[in-house]
């Protein structure tokens, strides 16, 4: 979608990148007043077709070493000798042929639990992303020295999952995800409410200036009927209560959220009954396992994938965000026995959804990918590994350019070229330029790039390659494009 088709609407365009040149100038931890009136806004979509992103969060820093494991020899002997107790064994890696081949330093495999991703991989629609992490700006060992270079609070859970989601560290006010949303709401959606939709609880990545992030829980929206109120007699009297119009600006405010809250609710639970008619989505979901960790997962992304049919059909909506999320990824101790079970609800939660993508018709118009606080250490502790930096992920759905690793591969080593001691990767390729590849599929214009992710002015390269045209993917798997931006972005980063 070009820049100019996003539309016009009650918010127009220019006076958005006027607020946003504002927002980017002040930086993005500025304490920005709700917009109440934006909460309502509804403006002519301008887009044609649906597109939606999801985000995968993996809470703790997950374990990229044992989950993307090397697969060469002098890769694995190195893996192997400093992992002693927590290495997989090299006969259980599951190999991949990317169709352009590795760039860097080596090769790696899936891990063992996850056959379906490594399938759809190979079916041309999925991708790697290798040594991502998040950065201010292009970086090499000796320009970490320097500590305005790095991210702050480096290796802390909280501010990294907050530099993640948002570009800024714990205490962020909005995330990228809510800001692409921002952009995309004036000509992309009929309904700023259900633009970004959270089924893993609050997050600061799904939260604009104008887009407010919705909640559901895995049963869906709660709704007065649903719950103590059963009666009409009883509901009609609560509802008189909460929409009573009293004078003074807080209580009419107050009133007018309520009403436009509960009659959100009502809404988007019709449109999931409907989708939950038209569609058996609960099929493409194996619900026969005592995994707890792909139970949970599954829950969240069912969900979604009724939300999408919802969004889609009934409500109008030409552009979602959303957000589910695992925990327990911070394994210290206790790697081999609690891993191997995150990455298998990994592998069946992204793999069920994908098949109910394809059940709804949706899968070239929704991308899902994976992000974490941060990657661990190469260096065993004995039982577990340490935080680290940089990580690999995965991203999945039809528009994705497919049985690719972009990125580089980098040295397995301790304190070797590609990393900043004890394993702990130097990101070669920035969160950044992951949003910014993410907000181009969804419609954002070049110059508005700035708006979702402030740092991205500092890269050569604003699209990393993995995404393509709905309906555009080729059946090798090698898509338009190539690694070439990418491997230019190394070099900046490496220089």
């Amino acid at each position: 979608m070009s820049e100019t088709n996003l539309g016009t609407g009650t918010h127009s365009r220019r006076e958005f990148l006027r607020r946003a040149g504002l927002l980017a100038g002040a930086g993005f931890a500025a304490p920005w007043a709700m917009d109440l009136a934006g909460l309502a806004s509804a403006a002519p979509s301008a887009a044609t077709d649906y597109r939606a992103i999801v985000c995968l969060f993996m809470y703790g820093g997950n374990d990229h070493y044992n989950t993307f494991i090397p697969d060469d020899d002098e890769g694995y002997r190195v893996y192997a000798a400093a992992r002693a107790g927590i290495a997989r064994p090299r006969s259980s890696i599951l190999p991949i042929s990317p169709a352009r081949g590795f760039d860097g330093a080596g090769t790696f495999g899936f891990a063992p639990e996850l056959p379906q991703l490594r399938d759809i991989f190979d079916g041309g629609d999925a991708a790697v992303v290798a040594n991502l992490g998040t950065l201010v700006r292009p970086i090499d060992k000796a320009g970490y020295a320097v500590a305005s270079n790095r991210p702050p609070q480096l290796f802390s859970h909280n501010d990294q999952q907050s530099y993640w989601q948002s570009s800024s560290p714990e205490g962020a006010t909005t995330g990228w995800g809510g800001r692409i949303a921002d952009l995309i709401l004036d000509g992309a959606s009929t309904s700023s409410t259900f633009t970004c939709i959270s089924v893993a609880g609050n997050a600061v990545m799904m939260t604009g200036r104008d887009a407010i992030q919705y909640q559901v829980s895995t049963n869906g929206v709660t709704r007065l009927r649903d719950n103590t109120f059963r009666h009409d007699a009883a509901l009609a009297g609560i509802r008189d209560v909460m929409e009573l119009q009293q004078p003074g600006l807080f209580p009419s405010s107050y009133s007018t959220v309520s009403k436009r809250a509960l009659d959100a609710a009502d809404g988007l639970g019709d449109a999931i009954a409907a989708a939950e008619d038209r569609y058996d989505v609960d099929s493409a979901f194996d619900t026969a396992t005592d995994n707890i960790d792909l139970n949970r997962i599954n829950a969240q992304l069912r969900m979604v994938a009724k939300l999408i049919a919802a969004g889609r059909d009934t409500l109008g909506i030409k552009r979602q965000v959303f957000f589910v999320a695992m925990g327990g990824f911070d394994n210290h101790n206790g790697l081999t026995t609690r891993h191997p079970l995150l990455l298998a609800g990994l592998d069946g939660g992204v793999a069920s959804f994908y098949r109910a993508t394809q059940l709804l018709g949706a899968a070239d118009s929704v991308t899902t990918f994976t992000a974490s606080d941060f990657g661990r250490t190469l260096v065993s502790n004995g039982d577990g590994s340490d935080h680290g930096w940089g990580g690999h992920h995965l991203v999945v759905g039809g528009s994705v350019r497919g049985r690719r690793v972009f990125g580089s591969v980098p040295t397995i080593a301790d304190d070797g070229p590609d990393d900043v001691g004890r394993g702990r990767l130097l990101p070669t390729t920035s969160v950044d330029q992951y949003a910014a590849t993410l907000a181009s599929w969804m419609g954002a214009g070049t110059s508005e790039l700035r708006a979702v992710v402030p740092n991205i002015t500092n890269y050569a390269v604003t699209d990393l390659g993995f995404l393509g045209e709905p309906g555009a993917r080729v059946t090798d798997g090698i898509g338009n494009g190539g690694n070439g931006g990418l491997r230019r972005a190394t070099r900046i980063a490496g220089s």
